[in-house]
């Protein structure tokens, strides 16, 4: 219980500012060039986590120690989001959000090594779901927390808040049973770079589909209140997900098998972006909503899982999953390169057809792995 909700206060600190606050600042700040804004401070402050990620878990495996850096990262997140609430420049969301950025990859570095020195392998996708389920609870307190002083800054306080209250339980009571040091040096394996390939792209393709949300009902769907479609959006998404993010790891782990899993998810992830592509309306939103929940709850579960069986060492777990995680980070970097100039060329139907395309090909590169069934 600790453990989840650790995690849940470190997805406060990220997606109250992805889903909601950031756009809404960037709009005070960039006016009409609020895509510009955001695309920016979104892919400066995912270079940051791309980095920071692999270098807090490799620092977290050499301490022996995983809470320190959980409880630290935490702190020095919350600073980061009030220092971001106080920003009235880009240059100034830049420097707010990177902070925010490298603090809570230590975290979110440490707790992620947490269930491999843990948890037997085949007992990982249902522990991955309840990590995944944590995870969708953090984007919809985040996103509520984001929306509810009514005001950008009183919305990053109570992010802030969240992230630091949060934290506590799981670094008081938790037992550490980090993996010895061993003097050998082991390379990563083929599988590991696929396995590294797929989520990438997968992540690539969600973040495309994403990053403009709030601009897509607004200016596509013209919803009259889009702040408000944002939330339901993601309460919608959350609820199709926990239909999917336990049951798909639990089924995964009975079968013993993870690619099949995650390529059905991937493929489901992407018809959501074909509906948003094909369909710009308020119903269409609310349908792709259910269909991404639903293929992003099995994905989220089944692919850790996935990935703690081609980690190339124990003792190193921090470090690599650092480096798998910046397949999560490094699309927050593309998305916004790729994204602009796709709506300013076709509009939001070629942004999200795009985005299907790249999820897709994510897809099918899992069947690659060869020692993971």
């Amino acid at each position: 219980m600790a453990f989840g909700v650790a995690t849940a206060a470190t997805f406060v600190g990220w997606y109250g500012p992805l889903q909601v606050l950031l756009a809404k600042q960037a709009e005070v700040v960039g006016g009409a060039g609020k895509e510009t804004v955001l695309a920016v401070v979104a892919a400066v402050g995912a270079a940051c986590s791309m980095v920071a990620n692999p270098a807090w878990g490799a620092l977290s495996d050499r301490s022996g120690r995983r809470l320190p850096w959980i409880i630290g990262g935490a702190v020095g997140g919350a600073g980061g989001l009030v220092l971001l609430g106080t920003a009235t420049s880009t240059a100034g969301m830049i420097i707010g959000w990177a902070v925010v950025q490298i603090a809570l990859n230590a975290p979110f570095a440490a707790l992620s090594a947490v269930i491999p020195d843990q948890v037997p392998t085949d007992r990982r996708g249902r522990i991955g779901g309840w990590f995944g389920l944590a995870q969708t609870v953090g984007i919809i307190a985040g996103t509520g927390l984001a929306l509810s002083g009514g005001t950008v800054l009183s919305g990053y306080i109570a992010c802030a808040a969240a992230v630091v209250i949060g934290s506590i339980p799981f670094t008081v009571i938790a037992s550490e049973h980090v993996p010895d040091r061993q003097s050998t040096k082991v390379t990563m394996t083929p599988d590991f770079r696929w396995a590294w390939a797929t989520r990438f792209l997968i992540n690539l393709g969600n973040a495309i589909a994403l990053l403009y949300l709030l601009y897509y009902l607004k200016d596509e769907v013209r919803l009259p209140d889009p702040d408000s479609g944002v939330f339901l959006l993601t309460a919608i998404y959350a609820a199709a997900l926990l239909s999917t993010v336990v049951a798909g790891g639990v089924l995964s782990d009975r079968v013993g098998r993870r690619r099949v899993f995650v390529c059905a998810a991937g493929l489901i992830m992407a018809a959501a972006a074909v509906l948003l592509a094909a369909w710009p309306t308020w119903t269409g939103a609310v349908m792709a909503a259910v269909v991404l929940g639903v293929g992003f709850g099995a994905y989220t579960s089944v692919d850790f899982a996935l990935v703690t069986e081609v980690l190339p060492t124990a003792a190193d777990r921090g470090k690599d999953l650092g480096v798998i995680n910046v397949a999560n980070a490094l699309p927050q970097v593309l998305a916004p390169v790729a994204a602009a100039p796709l709506v300013a060329l076709g509009g939001y139907p070629m942004l999200y057809a795009v985005a299907a395309v790249v999820g897709v090909a994510g897809s099918v590169l899992v069947f690659q792995i060869k020692t993971v069934r």
